[in-house]
């Protein structure tokens, strides 16, 4: 029988330790739909309260709205008992006269825009604009966020800044966060981070990450949050029009999700709880951050997370060519 991970694990040498399971706080920010302020701050509590004690947000999400209700939801809240990580690389400002919020999938957004900026200034005041919307000090982990086109902005100012910031004891623990992995293997190769958030690209459905940064996180000691473990919602619901990387699901994609669920139900283990322990049987993963839009569903995930998963329903995958067979399986008992 295969079990959850057990006690949290650190970031690299960063000294930061994090649980196995964390909270990915885009939906507070109004992902795809407005949630609530009471229900933002009751998504928040209820995580903390299953043990989900790291929090992972950004300026990006909702154009500020999630760190502002991520730290309305802290206050009162012991500063030691969890761990934060928020992203630098877009900056906010105020709306031009009669320039339209900028969606980019979220609704109900404050009136600010995003704009680029690498530069050691900016992203010291990206950090600090961040903190004062969190109502915190300082944060314990910071991502360079989906700078996949501006490497040679993150080469020359961007991660020299953050190194900067890690060593002068601003922040503990520094990396990058896309849904590259490419990218983000190149990054850990050529660079000294502790952490990096890959997105979407160590799942139960898509293990590109297993070829390319897996190996180089392994060799650098460089630690690996887990995001996207449902791929956008296929493997959350594999229905017909579920999103796959944002997008509809392609048919065929849809059908290998459909195949992975039904060897899941001959096991009596929903797919979203395989698809949430997976990334773990690979040790340079530390955790998974998973968001939640009401506090029914952060409890879900923390329910799913321990669901009991038996050694027979990994190697059917296998068996049935839905697993590759050199890949390793989540650490069981």
């Amino acid at each position: 029988m295969r079990v959850p991970p057990d006690g949290p694990r650190e970031l690299g040498r960063s000294g930061v330790t994090v649980p196995p399971l964390g909270l990915g706080c885009a939906p507070l920010g109004n992902l795809y739909r407005a949630v609530p302020e009471e229900r933002a701050r009751a998504v928040v509590h209820t995580a903390l309260a299953t043990g989900a004690h790291y929090l992972d947000t950004a300026p990006h999400y909702g154009v500020g709205l999630s760190e502002e209700r991520l730290g309305r939801a802290l206050r009162g809240v012991d500063r030691a008992h969890y761990v934060l990580s928020t992203k630098v690389g877009r900056r906010l400002r105020p709306l031009a006269p009669g320039e339209r919020p900028p969606g980019e999938g979220f609704v109900a957004t404050p009136a600010r825009a995003r704009t680029w900026d690498l530069t050691r200034d900016g992203i010291r005041a990206t950090l600090q604009a961040s903190l004062e919307r969190l109502g915190v000090a300082a944060v314990d982990i910071v991502y360079l966020h989906d700078v996949e086109h501006h490497l040679r902005e993150v080469h020359e100012t961007g991660y020299p800044a953050l190194a900067e910031l890690r060593a002068q004891g601003t922040v503990r623990a520094i990396g990058f966060g896309m849904n590259h992995s490419g990218v983000l293997a190149d990054l850990v190769a050529e660079l000294d981070v502790d952490v990096v958030l890959c997105a979407g690209r160590w799942t139960l459905l898509d293990r590109t990450a297993a070829a390319d940064l897996l190996p180089v996180c392994a060799r650098r000691g460089t630690s690996v949050v887990v995001g996207g473990v449902y791929n956008s919602g296929l493997l959350a619901d594999p229905s017909p029009g579920a999103p796959y990387d944002y997008a509809p699901a392609p048919p065929a994609v849809l059908a290998r999700a459909r195949e992975l669920a039904a060897v899941c139900a001959a096991f009596d283990v929903p797919l979203k709880a395989a698809a949430l322990r997976f990334p773990f049987g690979h040790p340079a993963v530390a955790a998974a951050v998973v968001g939640a839009a009401s506090p029914e569903e952060a409890a879900e995930n923390a329910a799913l997370f321990r669901h009991p998963i038996p050694d027979g329903l990994w190697h059917a995958l296998v068996a049935r060519g839905l697993l590759d067979p050199d890949l390793p399986l989540p650490p069981g008992c």
